[in-house]
Formats: C-alpha cells, sequence, structure tokens
C-alpha cells in the first residue's frame, strides 16, 4: 500500500510561521462570555480583521512573495483578487521591494481598490460575470514575465494561510472544533493541516455563503464542479468552483461544509461590532454566522473560529448593518 504525500503538511504551517515572524501580525484571539452563553460552548475568536491589510490574505500572500529568487523579485509580480489578496500581494511586493500588478473586478468594493493602489500596485480590471480572472492575469504575467502568485491555489500561500489557525492553537491549546469561511479553500485547507497535525480528533467545518456553495456541492459529488458566479453580500467568497489543489486537501481534511444566508452574515456583522466591539466584512463574518445560527450543529466545550477579514467602508457597513444593503 502506498500513500501520497500531501501538497502541504504541518511542518510547512509552521516553516511559514517562521518567515512570517515580525512581518505579519500575530493577531489577538478574543474571548466573550455573551458569545459563550448563546451557543453554549467557549469560543475562541482569531481576529485576522486585525492583520495587515486588514486580512488573513497577507500571511499567504507574503510566504509565497518570499520564497521568490532575487531574479523573479526584480522582475515583480503579479495577481488576480476581489480585494484582500490584492492588498496583500500588493504590500508584500513593497516590503519586499518589488512592483505588483493585480487583476481585479470591476465592481471590486472600492476601498479595497484604494487601498490596493495605495501599497503601488498597478491594477488592471476585468468583468468578473462575463471574464475569466485566471486567464487575464496568466497573459499578462507571461507577457510582463512577472511571478504570479494565485490567491489560493499554491502550496506557500496555503501553507502561509494556515499559520493562523497554528497561532490560535498555541494561545487557546486544544480545540474541539474550527470554524473559517471558505472562498477559495486556501484559508480552511491551510487551516485544517495545522488543527488535524495538532489535534486530530477536532472537526473542522467550513463556512460558505448560501449562494456561493461550490465547495459543499464539490465535497458532496466527490469532485471539483462549478456553479454560476454567485452573488452575494460575501464577496470575498464570490467564487464559482474551489481551487484543485485547495479542494484536494479540503475533501481529505474537512468534516463538513455548512452554508449561511446574507441576511445571517449581517446579523453576525452587527452582533460583532455591538456586542464584541469588532468590525467584519461580509466574508469575515460568515464563520460567526454559523456559530450564531446553530448551522454547525453540536458544538464540543471549545470551539475556535477564525475572523477573517475587516476590509469594509463606513458607507457600505452602514447600510449593510442598517436596514440591509
Amino acid at each position: 500500500m502506498t500513500t501520497t504525500h500531501p501538497p502541504v503538511t504541518l511542518d510547512d504551517v509552521r516553516a511559514a510561521a517562521v518567515r512570517l515572524k515580525g512581518v505579519a501580525h500575530r493577531t489577538p484571539v478574543l474571548r466573550s462570555r455573551t458569545l459563550d452563553a448563546l451557543v453554549g460552548a467557549e469560543v475562541h475568536l482569531k481576529c485576522e480583521n486585525f492583520q495587515r491589510v486588514g486580512a488573513f490574505k497577507f500571511r499567504g500572500a507574503y510566504h509565497a512573495a518570499s520564497r521568490l529568487t532575487p531574479e523573479q523579485l526584480s522582475r515583480g509580480v503579479a495577481a488576480y483578487s476581489s480585494g484582500n489578496h490584492a492588498q496583500a500581494v500588493a504590500l508584500a511586493a513593497r516590503e519586499l521591494g518589488t512592483t505588483a500588478v493585480i487583476v481585479m473586478p470591476e465592481d471590486a468594493p472600492p476601498s479595497k481598490r484604494a487601498a490596493t493602489e495605495g501599497y503601488g500596485a498597478e491594477i488592471v480590471t476585468y468583468d468578473r460575470y462575463t471574464g475569466d480572472r485566471v486567464a487575464v492575469a496568466e497573459a499578462l504575467a507571461a507577457e510582463r514575465g512577472l511571478a504570479l502568485i494565485p490567491p489560493y491555489e499554491h502550496p506557500h500561500v496555503i501553507a502561509g494561510q494556515g499559520t493562523a489557525a497554528l497561532e490560535l492553537l498555541e494561545e487557546a491549546g486544544e480545540l474541539g472544533a474550527l470554524l473559517a469561511p471558505v472562498g477559495g479553500g486556501g484559508l480552511i485547507a491551510g487551516s485544517a493541516t495545522a488543527v488535524k497535525g495538532l489535534c486530530p480528533a477536532a472537526r473542522v467545518i467550513g463556512v460558505e455563503p448560501e449562494a456561493g456553495d461550490d465547495t459543499k456541492r464539490s465535497l458532496e459529488a466527490g469532485h471539483r464542479v462549478s456553479i454560476p458566479v454567485p452573488h452575494t453580500i460575501a464577496d470575498g467568497q464570490a467564487l464559482h468552483t474551489p481551487g484543485e489543489l485547495t479542494f484536494s486537501l479540503n475533501r481529505r481534511l474537512l468534516d463538513g461544509i455548512v452554508l449561511v444566508g446574507d441576511d445571517e452574515i449581517r446579523d453576525a456583522m452587527r452582533f460583532a461590532f455591538e456586542r464584541l466591539k469588532v468590525v467584519l466584512e461580509p466574508s469575515g463574518a460568515t464563520a460567526l454566522a454559523a456559530l450564531l445560527t446553530g448551522r454547525a450543529g453540536a458544538l464540543p466545550d471549545r470551539v475556535g473560529v477564525i475572523l477573517s477579514g475587516g476590509n469594509v467602508d463606513a458607507g457600505r457597513f452602514a447600510r449593510l448593518c442598517g436596514s440591509g444593503g
């Protein structure tokens, strides 16, 4: 009997943590007695909204960029992203003394585009509903000789994202379950690699918006499936198919995927703001929404939740958390 060596291991996540030390923030883990009482468990919230660029994406972007050769860095990097990975690659490029070109959808949140440009990146836009961002970025990278850093479909990116869960376990100790958002699958793949490596009995549950359930459908089918590009307030999770590499990890490591609706995401954003004094963007609140709604099912005594990002401007936050929007 032969076994296939996984593309990302716990040792890879630990190595990424060494590279990120002193560069990425070691984000806080928050506790709330109110939240514990509501859900009947001891909850540990990993606040990646306080990460550099306001989201966990900096971990994977910097780790991948830092592994490039000096020659590759001298030519610059490229990426495609709806916003958070865009900012992360732009900042990583600046930190490493190189340049970045980012392919972003035309309807990306203005605050995310402005922040990406603020870090010094060049922006190239496309229509997310008719265009192929991967094809656009690959053509651009080939034309200009740039190193392409994808948002999730890369072992160095996945290992970097997994350092969030690694830090959570180092601070909180052993957990019975971890909830984390699922977009392309990099965060949950890296997180599951860390959690299953250190707490083999723990459950790892991914959370998707109801309109963007491509990973859930893929896991149920046993292979990657595509859906129409979803319309959801969780723009960071508006993907039509999981990554090939991330899916290969997630189908082996995840204990399940649960779904939350846009109204439930809004409620979680309000709860975080009013009771935790934390600002979350919609994608950053989906795991919390799953916890608050009970969608994650019966919980063990100790639960970790990754609050993956807080990049939302004041106007959109007010619209989403007010009467709807």
